[in-house]
């Protein structure tokens, strides 16, 4: 079978089934694991599909249900894990740093060293939690508390990072497609757009399982960004289609 009608045939099964593991596709393809596994991360680097632990899910599965966060917090875990350590080299001694909702960014705290002088804002309740024994000036903005997330939105928050100004953000997405950066939840996506805007230098984490993945609401353009930190998996054309957005930051061991 040519490489060309094993991955049609491939696509198509994940979208007829919604989810397959790889076990189900090597059974009924009769290929290598890691033919298989090469097979997934191309097609999910051009957006056809999405790569999750285990295997594959369809386009419209995946947009169908937006993850929990504990579900999330367990997805693609070792490539989040390489992003946060390599935001975490950003932060400079006497920042004031904005972090955003989301499972990588909940990370980062990992991987900081005692910095003098830094204040962390966050209106995601697991960073709170998460930056609760570091030694920082540790500010949480309220709101109305999304539970799916672990933000607070609406109104509230959204003003409140209004009034505030930071020399970083750090801020996630659920999917980035050419210039749109996108998330599940309008009000969500809007207290990070206010924050990006306060922010001197702005930074979106984006592990390379959510390039070329579209979601519900755009709530910024990838042009206005400084930075972009993803996987080093990433393939050369789609680093270079997103270096004319932003500039890509690969992260590795």
């Amino acid at each position: 079978m040519l490489k060309r009608e094993r991955l049609m045939l491939l696509l198509d099964m994940v979208n007829q089934n919604g989810i397959m593991t790889v076990k189900d596709l090597i059974e009924q393809l009769g290929v290598s694991d890691m033919t298989i596994r090469r097979d997934l991360d191309e097609l999910a680097d051009s957006g056809k599909l999405v790569r999750i632990h285990g295997g594959a899910q369809s386009v419209a599965s995946s947009d169908a249900t937006e993850l929990s966060h504990v579900e999330k917090k367990e997805l693609h875990l070792e490539q989040k894990q390489q992003i946060a350590r390599r935001a975490a080299k950003m932060i400079s001694e006497g920042d004031t740093i904005y972090i955003g909702p989301g499972t990588t960014q909940e990370l980062i705290v990992h991987y900081v060293d005692d910095i003098a002088d830094l204040r962390v804002v966050t209106n995601s309740l697991p960073v709170f939690e998460s930056w609760q024994n570091k030694n920082v000036d540790l500010v949480l903005v309220g709101g109305n508390f999304r539970e799916r997330s672990g933000a607070f939105i609406g109104g509230l928050a959204s003003d409140t990072l209004g009034d505030l100004k930071f020399n970083k953000s750090f801020v996630g997405v659920n999917g980035i497609h050419n210039e749109s950066m996108m998330t599940a939840n309008t009000e969500e996506g809007s207290a990070q757009a206010v924050a990006i805007n306060n922010s001197l230098t702005k930074i979106v984490l984006a592990d390379r399982f959510k390039i070329n993945r579209d979601d519900f609401y755009q709530f910024y353009n990838l042009y206005d960004v400084d930075y972009l930190i993803t996987n080093v998996e990433l393939s050369e054309e789609t680093i270079t289609h997103y270096q004319q957005y932003t500039k890509v930051i690969l992260a590795e061991d």
